[in-house]
């Protein structure tokens, strides 16, 4: 049965391919940010992340965090709709 299925799998995955719809991942060699750069060397938009505006490192952005973290402490005890408000 393995041998079917690892087949059936190996001609689905060969068709993706043929028809250019495989997804590759891309190797990225930069500090995520904005603009990225991947392994080629080529600069990119990094549009696949929640930093697209290239606000995690920004100074101002940072400094705030930092006094958050002195304030209020840092990371989640749990998540409030496990254990309630």
């Amino acid at each position: 049965m393995f041998k079917a299925m690892k087949s059936h799998i190996s001609q689905q995955l060969k068709q993706i391919n043929d028809a250019g719809l495989y997804k590759a991942e891309r190797i990225i060699t930069s500090p995520q940010n904005a603009a990225i750069t991947v392994k080629s060397g080529k600069k990119v938009l990094n549009f696949c992340a929640n930093n697209y505006l290239g606000l995690s490192d920004n100074p101002e952005v940072l400094k705030a965090a930092k006094e958050s973290y002195e304030k209020w402490g840092y990371g989640l005890s749990s998540v409030r709709f496990i254990c309630g408000t």
